[in-house]
C-alpha cells in the first residue's frame, strides 16, 4: 500500500531532494517556529507586559499537552530535560537500605541515571534482559520502589505494555516513572497510567531542546513534593523564611527557575500544529511505514532490532551494525538523513513522510550494506 504524507512537507525545512527519516534523532523544524521565535523576541523586549505574554504562551503549551496526554492542565509542568524531571523525583523519595528500582537493561540513561548515582542509601538496579513482553516480572518484589521505562525504546523501537507494567508496580507498590519522548508527537498518549512522566519536545512533538514536558498524576501522588526548590517552585506571594514557603499546588513545583519561554513559544506553536490530525491517523501512517520497512528488510534478509508486530513497536525501525556510523554519514551524502549511535542505524517516520521515503532509505541503505 502507497502512503502519501499525511503532514504537508512543505510545512517543514526539510531541503528538496532531501529524505528526513531521523525523527527519533530530531524532527525536522516547522517553519513556523521562526515566528514563534520573533514573538518571544519581542515580548522579552516589552516589559511586564512581555512577561505577561510569556505567561500566557506557558499556559498556552501546557493545555494543549493535558489536552493531548489526557490529564489536566494542573498535572502539566516543564523541566530542562528529561533527566532533571527523573532526577528530582529520585531526589524526593524516602530510600531505605535494600530498596530497588527496575528498568529494561537498554533503558535510556535519562532514566536510569539519577537513580544509578543515588548513593545515601545506594539503591540497587534490577534489569530485566531479552525480548520478551513480560520480562520485568521476575525482577520486581517488595523491595522495589520504582519501575521505569521509556513506552517506546530509544535503541530497539520496543514499545512496551504500560497497563501490565501498571499492574506490576501496583502490586508492590512501586511508582511508575515513564519516558514518553519516543512516543509523544504520533501516538495517542495516556499519561494516567504513570505516577510521574516526561518527555523531551524535540522529537515528534516537534519542538526545540531546552524544555521537557514533566507531568505529575495527583489523584495516585497527592502528597508528593520535591526536596529541593527554586524560587518557581513557590507558590506566588510570599516572603521572608521564617517559615518555608508553600510549594506551588501544580506540577509548575517541577520548575526551579525560570521556564524556558522560547523553547516553550515554539512548543505552543508545535501543539496547535499537531492538534489538527488525530493522533490514532498520525500513529497509523507511521506504523504504516515501519511495517513496510520491516517487511522489506525481511525480505533482503537483514537484521532488525525492532518487534514487527505494530502492537510492540513505535515509529522506528532499528538495523543492528557495526558500521552504523560510516553507514549514516554515507546515506546522508546521498541525500537520506537516518539516525546512527549505539551500533545500530535508526530509521524513524513521522507524518510528513511516505512510502517513496521507505524506499529511498531502503535503497540507501542496501547500497551500504557490506
Amino acid at each position: 500500500m502507497n502512503a502519501e504524507p499525511l503532514f504537508d512537507p512543505a510545512d517543514f525545512a526539510i531541503a528538496p531532494g532531501i529524505t528526513h527519516v531521523c525523527a527519533g534523532g530530531e524532527t525536522a523544524s516547522l517553519r513556523r517556529h521562526g515566528a514563534a521565535l520573533s514573538r518571544y523576541l519581542h515580548d522579552k523586549s516589552s516589559g511586564m507586559a512581555g512577561r505577561v505574554a510569556q505567561e500566557t504562551e506557558i499556559t498556552r503549551a501546557r493545555a494543549g499537552i493535558a489536552h493531548y496526554w489526557g490529564t489536566d492542565i494542573g498535572s502539566i509542568g516543564f523541566v530542562s530535560n528529561v533527566a532533571e524531571g527523573v532526577s528530582i523525583v529520585a531526589e524526593s523519595l524516602d530510600w531505605r537500605d535494600g530498596d530497588n528500582i527496575v528498568i529494561d537493561a537498554n533503558e535510556y540513561p535519562s532514566v536510569a541515571g539519577p537513580f544509578l548515582m543515588h548513593r545515601h542509601p545506594r539503591v540497587a538496579l534490577f534489569q530485566a534482559r531479552g525480548t520478551e513482553p513480560d520480562r520485568f516480572t521476575a525482577h520486581v518484589n517488595k523491595r522495589t520502589r520504582v519501575i521505569g521505562v521509556s513506552y517506546v525504546s530509544y535503541l530497539t523501537g520496543e514499545r512496551h505494555d504500560l497497563h501490565a507494567l501498571r499492574a506490576l508496580a501496583d502490586k508492590v507498590g512501586a511508582l511508575l516513572i515513564v519516558d514518553f519522548t519516543q512516543a509523544s508527537g504520533y501516538s495517542p498518549i495516556d499519561a494516567a497510567v504513570a505516577d510521574f512522566a516526561f518527555s523531551a519536545c524535540y522529537k515528534w512533538l516537534l519542538g526545540i531542546t531546552g524544555v521537557a514536558i514533566a507531568c505529575w498524576n495527583r489523584a495516585r501522588q497527592p502528597t508528593w513534593s520535591p526536596a529541593s526548590a527554586g524560587w518557581h517552585s513557590f507558590a506566588p506571594g510570599h516572603r521572608g523564611y521564617d517559615r518555608p514557603p508553600p510549594l506551588r499546588a501544580d506540577a509548575m513545583r517541577f520548575t526551579r527557575g525560570n521556564p524556558a519561554h522560547a523553547p516553550i513559544y515554539v512548543l505552543a506553536e508545535a501543539l496547535d500544529y499537531l492538534a489538527a490530525y488525530d493522533m490514532h491517523a498520525v500513529q497509523a501512517h507511521v506504523q504504516t511505514l515501519t511495517t513496510a520497512m520491516l517487511e522489506r528488510l525481511r525480505a533482503l534478509q537483514m537484521p532488525t532490532l525492532t518487534p514487527a508486530d505494530p502492537a510492540r513497536h513505535g515509529a522506528s525501525v532499528c538495523v543492528p551494525s557495526t558500521r552504523a556510523q560510516a553507514i549514516v554519514d554515507a546515506m546522508a551524502q546521498n541525500g537520506v538523513l537516518a539516525w546512527n549511535g549505539q551500533g545500530r542505524v535508526r530509521f524513524s517516520f513521522h507524518g510528513y513522510n511516505s512510502t517513496a521515503d521507505v524506499d529511498r532509505a531502503i535503497d540507501a541503505l542496501r547500497a551500504e550494506w557490506v
